[in-house]
């Protein structure tokens, strides 16, 4: 094992969320040594190539959350990025209708939050959603959001990287975080020596944080995302249709989203991993991991917090292609199980829990001092909030470094 040069700031995670708060250390440290490691041999080929690409607009959560004011604010920031980059970008908007008269109250409170935190979100009737996409089926009335659209993952994150590579940050894949030391961290290719750590590791944040002393009340679940990819055969709705949803639970429910190239998939899943990387049959199989999942699952089952019973067995329903397409045809009519053969690559949602609490964690969720900073929590819309989430997270390690 040989000593690296020194890391005035060491990003261990190499995803949107990793390389978004690299690039914007190094913009307000220009001479400082920056360093990003990422166990892969490519960046972002966990949740961050594999997102569902959606812009969000930022109106689907509380108003004075993080996530409703990245989500605005992230919107306009990757839609100005892929404009400058020359990135492709679909302009769709998104839909979100009822499917019953139950769904209309949370029709009403998308409306309030949007009108709270100033994001453009129109009401519309069912004819007037059905001039938007002609398929579409909701009970009296829908919302529009205009400034959803559709990005490519891929695309952002390649351009991205490219970005932190130029601005001088030093990016070393198939490096794998070990174990912290005094003055750095040990990796599996040698010791890399840092002045300060920043922790971004998406699916490994918590057990990461708590070498450092931080994130003892919280665990990492996985959630399974699947999509069903639409054929040849398949017209795609000309906009994202997404149902209102459940403002309790911190899945959208199955709903059809538009890639940036106008074809359609159906999804997602969020069904509970058994390991962290549980992406297909006993790939990455860990057998800790595996037994502290089960237990911590085990004990949601029996104590059905957040009604994780309903929620687990909702979700697991969804393996079946007919169950997950017929969902879909609640949404937009003409929808065939014939036009949707294909399951996409699995994605995993890096949801914390808290344990103390017995509760999903449903904001960003960040711990650190003056040596070290953890993100815990960044899931879903932390791609749409990557760029204002990285300047938050530097406001902050500025505000614990001083």
């Amino acid at each position: 094992m040989t000593t690296a040069g020194a890391a005035d700031f060491l990003v261990i995670g190499g995803g949107i969320i990793g390389v978004a708060i690299g690039l914007e250390v190094k913009r307000r440290h220009p001479t400082a040594a920056v360093t990003l490691i990422e166990k892969e041999r490519d960046c972002g080929v966990h949740a961050s190539k594999h997102n569902s690409g959606v812009l969000h607009a930022g109106f689907y959560h509380a108003a004075d959350s993080l996530k409703a004011r990245f989500t605005k604010e992230g919107n306009r920031a990757l839609t100005a990025y892929c404009a400058q980059r020359g990135l492709r970008i679909n302009r769709c908007g998104k839909l979100v209708v009822a499917r019953n008269e139950e769904e209309l109250p949370a029709l009403d409170e998308l409306m309030r939050r949007a009108r709270a935190h100033g994001v453009e979100l129109e009401r519309l009737s069912a004819e007037e959603a059905r001039m938007i996409e002609p398929r579409v089926r909701t009970h009296e009335r829908a919302l529009f959001s205009p400034t959803s659209s559709s990005v490519d993952p891929v695309e952002v994150m390649d351009a991205l990287v490219t970005d932190a590579r130029a601005q001088g940050i030093t990016i070393q894949t198939s490096t794998a975080y070990l174990r912290a030391e005094p003055g750095g961290v040990r990796t599996t290719t040698g010791r890399l020596a840092a002045g300060y750590v920043i922790n971004a590791a998406g699916l490994h944040a918590d057990r990461i944080a708590r070498d450092y002393g931080f994130g003892e009340r919280y665990r990492i679940l996985p959630f399974k995302g699947l999509y069903l990819y639409g054929n040849g055969a398949c017209l795609p709705p000309r906009t994202h249709v997404y149902p209102a949803p459940d403002l309790r639970r911190p899945f959208l429910g199955v709903h059809f989203t538009v890639t940036v190239a106008g074809n359609a998939k159906i999804g997602p899943t969020a069904i509970p991993g058994l390991w962290r990387e549980h992406y297909r049959g006993f790939a990455n199989f860990n057998l800790r991991e595996c037994a502290e999942i089960i237990a911590c699952q085990a004990g949601l089952f029996v104590s059905n917090d957040f009604d994780f019973r309903s929620l687990a067995w909702s979700e697991l329903r969804k393996y079946s292609r007919r169950r997950i397409v017929r969902l879909a045809a609640e949404l937009v009519a003409g929808t065939r199980l014939a036009e949707y053969p294909e399951w996409g690559h699995a994605g995993i949602r890096a949801q914390l829990f808290d344990v103390k609490t017995r509760t999903l964690e449903m904001d960003f969720r960040c711990e650190g001092d003056d040596r070290s900073f953890h993100v815990l929590n960044a899931v879903s819309p932390g791609f749409t909030c990557a760029i204002p989430f990285a300047a938050h997270v530097s406001d902050e390690i500025e505000r614990l470094i001083a």
